[in-house]
């Protein structure tokens, strides 16, 4: 039998005297207990545990690590004054951009005529309906009776900052598709498979053309055509079962200078072409296509723009190719910009060997120093309380 209980020393089994465990036991049971396993593997653990035993038996080690550098988390700085780790893009520059433009304003003992908040949320990166999406139906939000906000943008590579003034709408979709199921010898029609082929051609043959007409007009950028990308197939249970049910899921980011509806309707069409009984649903389907204004007659538009010309600043105004906070701010029909003052750096949010120089990181203090009040001193505009 074995046995059920811990021994003296928290180990069953056959003891080496009263009070002791064979040292190899231990180790053994040492490395049992760091929690390796996935979604969320404490990898760090086990390589400090093997480090350790390196150094105790005076053994060479080496670590191979592809892709960082440096540690994602350490904040290493190199030579050129590039500091590395995630976050250095997205967002945890911003953050602390705010916060020392903020102290830099308050050390002056300046002071605005509208009030100035900082707000953190922790769930952007995973959609945001905890955080902003909530928050802005909440009364607290409500009772800082917002009048514009800035949000995050993207590096730019050239001497220009980008400014963000909308977004594409996400829209993540499975089709399912239903079919004959049988043996795989046999050639069964109406299967899923062939349903689905059909469905995944339709999807990438507009995949195609969207991205032809990004490379072929000179003044699209990403945010001005419709991405189409397949993430996820499912079906199946066996190698010689044809399945009952094959399904597909696509991530679609939409512009604002679509017609949503009419988008759909070409959707309900191309699943009808694909077979009978093929049907859709939606993970996520944002349908709000506001926009802030970028005409200098914008009170706002006009404060922002003005301040950045004042420094010298290059604006290059887009329509943001992925989804951020602001578009819950824009669906309560208030003004947000995105905006990260990072030029001359390659764009390398959720990228390996994520970085943002010193002297662009330290510029940008410079210019929310400048926004800042240049925005919090915007005159009182009609409708507001």
């Amino acid at each position: 039998m074995l046995p059920d209980k811990d021994g003296p020393n928290g180990g069953g089994g056959v003891q080496n005297g009263p009070g002791t465990e064979d040292p190899s036991v231990t180790l053994f049971r040492e490395y049992l207990r760091l929690k390796t396993v996935h979604p969320e593997p404490d990898y760090d653990a086990a390589v400090r545990f093997l480090e350790r035993i390196a150094e105790e038996l005076a053994l060479p080690m080496k670590k191979v690590e592809e892709h960082w550098k440096h540690d994602p988390f350490a904040a290493v700085k190199d030579e050129h004054g590039n500091i590395y780790g995630r976050g250095s893009q997205d967002m945890k520059c911003v953050t602390i951009q705010y916060i020392e433009a903020i102290r830099r304003l308050k050390a002056a003992g300046k002071r605005f005529s509208r009030t100035i908040h900082l707000t953190f949320f922790p769930d952007e990166e995973v959609g945001g309906h905890k955080g902003m999406e909530t928050f802005v139906k909440h009364p607290e939000f409500q009772k800082l009776n917002i009048g514009f906000a800035l949000d995050e943008g993207l590096a730019n590579p050239t001497n220009a900052y980008t400014v963000f003034y909308g977004e594409r709408n996400p829209w993540w979709i499975t089709v399912r598709c239903p079919g004959s199921p049988g043996h795989g010898s046999r050639f069964v029609e109406n299967t899923a498979a062939e349903k689905l082929r059909r469905v995944i051609n339709s999807f990438l043959e507009f995949r195609e053309k969207e991205k032809h007409r990004l490379n072929t007009n000179e003044c699209f950028t990403l945010g001005d055509v419709t991405t189409v990308n397949m993430t996820m197939v499912k079906g199946g249970v066996a190698y010689n079962v044809i399945p009952a049910e094959m399904d597909v899921s696509f991530d679609l980011r939409i512009p604002p200078t679509v017609n949503l509806q009419e988008f759909e309707v070409k959707i309900k069409a191309w699943c009808k072409e694909a077979g009978e009984d093929v049907t859709y649903d939606f993970a996520q389907k944002h349908m709000d296509q506001n926009f802030t204004s970028t005409e200098e007659s914008d009170p706002w538009w006009h404060a922002f723009s003005s301040t950045c010309k004042a420094m010298n600043v290059t604006l290059k105004k887009e329509i943001f190719p992925a989804a951020t906070d602001s578009r819950f701010i824009r669906e309560e029909g208030l003004p947000a910009i995105g905006f990260s003052p990072m030029n001359l750096t390659p764009i390398l949010l959720h990228d390996h060997n994520e970085y943002l120089n010193e002297q662009v990181f330290l510029r940008g203090i410079q210019v929310y120093e400048r926004l800042v009040p240049a925005l919090a001193s915007v005159p009182p505009l009609s409708g507001e309380e």
